[in-house]
């Protein structure tokens, strides 16, 4: 059975791909897409902001599968921003990947200055346009950003990427993307590996599931896609082992409520490059 989400236009995207952040040994990229493979991925989530995509491009030439099989993802790097700079990194990063195409292209955050994000997106437009990206969105934006975009852009995001656990449910902005046909995905959905918790670690023994499990279901039962980073085979494995069970309603409220607005990150709201 093949989990996916449709896309506004009609892409489909996995719900659960496989982050790379950190990932910059050759073989253990490598390794990690081997297993992602046999566990049944077939989404791959980079950025130029982790100076890794050239070793994901290798890993994904040497595994032998079909481009045609991948869902591919990068992101826009903060100083690549503004029209001419994002079509040109852009390009970088499709020679680094070693394709012709992105399935998604996000810009990574959203800064503080208007003008700047509309010429960036004004660039992915252009190019989705062009037939270079399938889909094209954001990570990081809030209400506002989006809100900017809504009034200056001919194209809304497809996808709108977002720091999401249960430390940090951003519930209220997942549900506004989600009325306006704007897909969340989730990054960091396991805390950065901090997730462990005592209700959690009591659902997981109730379900038969791990804490890691019990915490990307609560995502992607929610209606939001997840990229879990790993390059360990038994956790890649665990990440996508999630479609043979659901979470109750009072579970899914338990998790819901223990949101402390706690962020990993940047807060997108001032962050600004």
């Amino acid at each position: 059975m093949r989990h996916v989400v449709s896309l506004y236009n009609g892409i489909e995207m996995p719900l659960v791909g496989l982050g790379v952040f950190k990932t910059n040994d050759q073989k253990e990229m490598d390794n990690a897409v081997r297993y992602a493979f046999e566990a049944g991925y077939r989404s791959f989530d980079t950025a130029q902001m982790y100076q890794n995509e050239h070793i994901l491009g290798e890993s994904l030439r040497r595994s032998g599968i079909a481009r045609s099989d991948i869902f591919l993802t990068s992101k826009l790097d903060n100083p690549n921003q503004g029209y001419d700079k994002a079509l040109l990194s852009f390009e970088e990063s499709l020679r680094k990947l070693k394709t012709d195409y992105l399935d998604l292209f996000l810009i990574h955050w959203p800064g503080q200055k208007r003008s700047r994000l509309i010429e960036s997106w004004r660039a992915l437009e252009r190019l989705h346009k062009e037939g270079r990206i399938r889909a094209i969105g954001v990570s990081n934006c809030m209400k506002r950003h989006l809100q900017w975009m809504a009034e200056d852009c001919d194209v809304m995001p497809a996808v709108n990427q977002i720091e999401r656990h249960p430390l940090l449910n951003q519930n209220g902005l997942a549900q506004w993307c989600t009325q306006r046909g704007i897909q969340v995905e989730a990054w960091g959905p396991l805390v950065r590996g901090s997730f462990d918790f005592p209700r959690i670690r009591e659902m997981a023994a109730r379900y038969g599931k791990t804490p890691a499990q019990i915490i990307l279901r609560w995502n992607v039962q929610s209606g939001y896609a997840v990229i879990p980073k790993s390059v360990h085979r038994d956790r890649i494995f665990e990440n996508i082992d999630l479609f043979d069970f659901a979470l109750d309603e009072a579970d899914m409220r338990a998790i819901d409520a223990m949101d402390t607005g706690g962020r990993t990150s940047f807060d997108p709201e001032t962050f600004d490059f």
